[in-house]
C-alpha cells in the first residue's frame, strides 16, 4: 500500500513539528491508540485498535524515527502485529514549510507533506487492497482532522478571526461610553423635559 497527501495546518511551522514529535498529542491525535510512550531514543511502544471491513484487532508494536531535520522533516517505520488479524509494517515520511501567505489575513499556516508505504499481512491481508486502502485514507483524514482541532483548542482562533470578533465589541463599549457622557454634558433627548415643563409654567 502507498498513501501521499498534503495539508495546510492553522499554525506556525515550529508549532506543527513540537506537536508531531509529542507522543501525548499523537497519542490523541491517532485514531484508536490508547498508548504512544517513548522506549529509547526517537523510538516509541504503540498500541492501538484498527477494523477493516469484518476484522477488528488490537496491534502492539514500534515506531522509530530517523532522519531528524527539526524542524523542517523526519523519517519513520513501524512495525506491528495484530495476532490471528496479521501483521503489518511499513515506513513514512513527514516534512513541513510555512505555507504560502502565512503571515496574510489568515494567520500563520504551514504546510504538511507525508507519504507511507505499508505491508499487510494475515487476515488483513486477504480483504483486498481496496478496502485496506479506504481504511486508510479514512484513518489518515480522522487523524488530521483530530490534529487540527486539538491545535485550534491548544494556539487558538488566528489572530485576525480574535480581532474580527474583539472589534465590534470594543466598538460598542465605545459608544456606551461615549453616550454616558454626552448626556453628563447635558446634551441627547433628556433636554427635551425641561423645555416641556417650562411651557407650562407659561400657561399658568
Amino acid at each position: 500500500m502507498e498513501m501521499l497527501g498534503n495539508r495546510r495546518l492553522p499554525i506556525t511551522q515550529q508549532q506543527a513539528w513540537e506537536a508531531l514529535n509529542d507522543p501525548a498529542t499523537l497519542q490523541k491525535c491517532i485514531p484508536g491508540c490508547d498508548k504512544f510512550e517513548p522506549s529509547g531514543d526517537n523510538e516509541y511502544t504503540v498500541a492501538l485498535a484498527i477494523k477493516i471491513g469484518p476484522v477488528s484487532a488490537k496491534f502492539n508494536g514500534k515506531v522509530r524515527l530517523a532522519d531528524i531535520m527539526p524542524p523542517d522533516s523526519y523519517k519513520l517505520s513501524f512495525e506491528g502485529q495484530g495476532g490471528v488479524a496479521g501483521f503489518a509494517k511499513g515506513s513514512s515520511s513527514v516534512s513541513l514549510k510555512p505555507a504560502d501567505g502565512a503571515l496574510g489575513a489568515d494567520g500563520p499556516a504551514c504546510e504538511l507533506d507525508y507519504t507511507v508505504q505499508a505491508q499487510v499481512g494475515g487476515k488483513i491481508a486477504q480483504l483486498g487492497q481496496r478496502l485496506i486502502d479506504g481504511a486508510a485514507k479514512s484513518t489518515a483524514d480522522d487523524f488530521f482532522k483530530r490534529f487540527e482541532a486539538e491545535m485550534l483548542a491548544r494556539y487558538g482562533p488566528p489572530p485576525a478571526a480574535e480581532n474580527a470578533e474583539a472589534q465590534p465589541a470594543e466598538a460598542a463599549e465605545k459608544t456606551g461610553k461615549m453616550a454616558g457622557l454626552m448626556r453628563k454634558m447635558g446634551f441627547g433627548k433628556k433636554d427635551d423635559a425641561p423645555e416641556a415643563g417650562s411651557g407650562e409654567k407659561q400657561g399658568e
